[in-house]
């Protein structure tokens, strides 16, 4: 009997991406993270968020960005990889482990060493909180000399920070305070875990769909990994997690995770806390329980009884042939006549010259097996077809041997299985269905679980960013009082700076009034004879005007002073000599007229520098 296919046919998978897979196949060869085996629905999603993080639309491209940005592969790989962990994650489980399987696993390692793989370890908090349970329940001392824990990842960056062995308060929070007391130094914003305990755990990258696993493993805790494979590769896994744990070993899986397809590998401890034992020699039974028909040779006791023996074999619901010692066939039963079609004509004729000797399957070598053995010999699964039907026969030779030994012939049971292949081949078919919808099952509760890590690790993402915008804002906040007091201050300043140049001004008025109302001519000169101080009174003698002369050097004048004469007396001053005595010169003022001038040159000095210039009086008749 075939299987019948179901009336609706499954919808075929969608054809997967051919350019998402080159990339992958790209990855693969540039880098050697092998990608392929991961869950394309949460890989796709996880892939095209950083594509659209870097602007590129399409995997053609994005391939070819990797290419000439090497360092885009981190970020790509700590998209991919999500490194969402923490101390004693999911509480109950931890607590299951520490009170009732991790006592029965070190009274059974005695004084041996224990040996437990953290497989996926991420940043490593899972990997110090198997080493926080198992140094409070042994000891420190005890801890040091008999466990090593090995903590694997395929992400070089995470493990790069697990080694460092330093969390923040904040990843800290799941840890109760005395043990972060007792196992955690330094100060309370960074906490490194003690060095003693720290050699212990072991941190290297191996890639569980790839490398070879760790072997004699005591305890392999492996949670929340094999959800993000699809189910071939989480088979290749399961198979190596077997093949590394000790026969009495025990495996501890994520909440997502609960091996339903894998029952010939591992049998659940505790299935709601995802405990397993390791399936040392799994036992496969296949068969019919089929009791041996003795036959004894004795003499009739009359008519009745042989029609009684006669009718009672004829009665029996399993085809019987009889053959005698000599190989003839003495009895056959109507359930055998109705299956192979034998009439009287039969009886007493050699059994290998009947149809049935050979077909459906040649009988003559097993009934020897039973003769020169001495025992029954079963020939299963005999497929026979009769027209349009397809009948399955489980055939028994048995010997009939009398009481001394001697052989008194064979007999041929033919157990008609029809119903039960039927019935076997409906069983597997209701147990593919099941299997296939617990393979559904886990695959929706895997995916849910990994969209809710990574809605997990953008909230923490979100996080991280809101305190970072918290701390730009008090940053800008204290900018701003800042720059008001800056502002402030510059008010004042500016005041002060007003002030200062309406006094200024008021005394410039003042000093232009009274350069002004001198009858002499005044010019103010500094050290490099540059003219500072130009007043009306010289306007109105030589005919320059103040902005034709201030910035000019006074011997470049062209005026009707022989200022020439002049640089002696003022070179006197400046060298803080003897005030020179007044001069007298002939000059020619603005009119071209004739005058006589008195000149006076004083220095002008300051206290902190001394003397800055000179003074130059110029008197002459109104």
């Amino acid at each position: 009997m075939t299987d019948q296919p179901s009336a609706e046919a499954e919808a075929p998978p969608e054809a997967p991406d051919p350019h998402f897979e080159a990339l992958l196949e790209y990855v693969k060869e540039s880098r050697g993270f092998d990608f392929t085996g991961y869950k394309r629905s949460s890989l796709v999603r996880r892939v095209n968020r950083q594509m659209q993080i870097v602007g590129i639309d399409s995997y053609e491209a994005y391939r070819d960005y990797l290419q000439v940005q090497p360092d885009e592969f981190t970020a790509l790989f700590n998209t991919v990889l999500i490194n969402v962990t923490s101390f004693f994650r999911d509480a109950d489980s931890w607590a299951h482990l520490r009170n009732e399987v991790l006592p029965d696993l070190v009274a059974r390692k005695e004084h041996d060493d224990i040996r437990v793989w953290s497989a996926g370890c991420a940043t490593g908090e899972e990997a110090y909180t198997l080493a926080l349970i198992l140094a409070e329940h042994l000891g420190m001392d005890e801890f040091r000399r008999r466990v090593k824990i090995y903590a694997t990842d395929v992400d070089e960056e995470a493990l790069a920070t697990a080694r460092q062995a330093t969390f923040t308060e904040r990843d800290l929070r799941g840890v109760p305070r005395e043990l972060v007391e007792k196992y955690f130094e330094g100060a309370a914003h960074r906490l490194t875990f003690v060095k003693e305990l720290r050699r212990s755990v072991i941190f290297g990258r191996n890639d569980l769909v790839q490398d070879a696993p760790i072997s004699h493993i005591d305890l392999l805790v492996c949670r929340n990994t094999l959800m993000y494979f699809n189910a071939e590769t989480q088979a290749t896994i399961v198979g190596r997690l077997h093949f590394a744990l000790e026969n009495a070993g025990v495996l501890f899986l994520g909440k997502a995770e609960m091996l339903l397809s894998h029952g010939a590998l591992f049998t659940p401890i505790d299935l709601k806390r995802r405990f397993f034992a390791k399936v040392v020699s799994p036992v496969r039974d296949r068969g019919m329980l089929v009791g041996n028909h003795q036959v004894e040779n004795g003499t009739s006791d009359g008519d009745e009884l042989s029609r009684l023996r006669q009718e009672g074999m004829n009665a029996s619901p399993v085809a019987q042939i009889v053959i005698d010692r000599d190989g003839r066939t003495v009895l056959s039963n109507q359930r055998a006549d109705m299956l192979f079609g034998l009439t009287s004509r039969e009886i007493g004729r050699p059994f290998q010259d009947l149809d049935i000797s050979y077909r459906p399957i040649d009988l003559r070598t097993p009934i020897g097996q039973a003769v020169t053995e001495r025992r029954p010999v079963w020939v299963r699964d005999v497929e026979w077809t009769r027209g349009s039907n397809t009948v399955y026969l489980d055939t028994q030779i048995v010997p009939l041997v009398d009481r001394d030994g001697t052989l008194l012939g064979t007999s041929l049971f033919f157990s008609d299985v029809s119903r039960y292949r039927q019935l076997q081949g409906e069983l597997e078919q209701a147990h593919r269905q099941l299997e296939t919808a617990y393979e559904e099952l886990q695959s929706t509760n895997e995916e849910l679980e990994t969209t809710n890590e990574e809605l997990q690790s953008t909230v923490e993402e979100l996080e991280t960013t809101n305190e970072e915008l918290q701390s730009t804002n008090e940053e800008l906040e204290t900018m701003n009082e800042e720059l008001q007091s800056m502002n402030d201050e510059l008010q004042s300043s500016n005041e002060e700076l007003r002030e200062r140049t309406t006094q200024f001004s008021e005394l410039n008025a003042f000093m232009e009034s009274v350069l002004t109302a001198m009858q002499a001519g005044v010019v103010v000169v500094d050290r490099d004879l540059q003219v500072q101080v130009w007043n009306a009174r010289s306007e109105e003698l030589w005919g320059l005007r103040q902005e034709e002369t201030v910035g000019q050097h006074l011997l470049n004048l062209d005026v009707g002073l022989p200022v020439e004469r002049l640089r002696p007396l003022i070179r006197q001053v400046l060298t803080d000599e003897e005030l020179p005595s007044p001069l007298e010169l002939s000059a020619v003022n603005r009119r071209g007229r004739a005058i006589d001038v008195a000149v006076t040159v004083s220095p002008l000095r300051q206290a902190s520098v001394g003397t800055t210039g000179a003074l130059i009086v110029v008197s002459a008749p109104g």
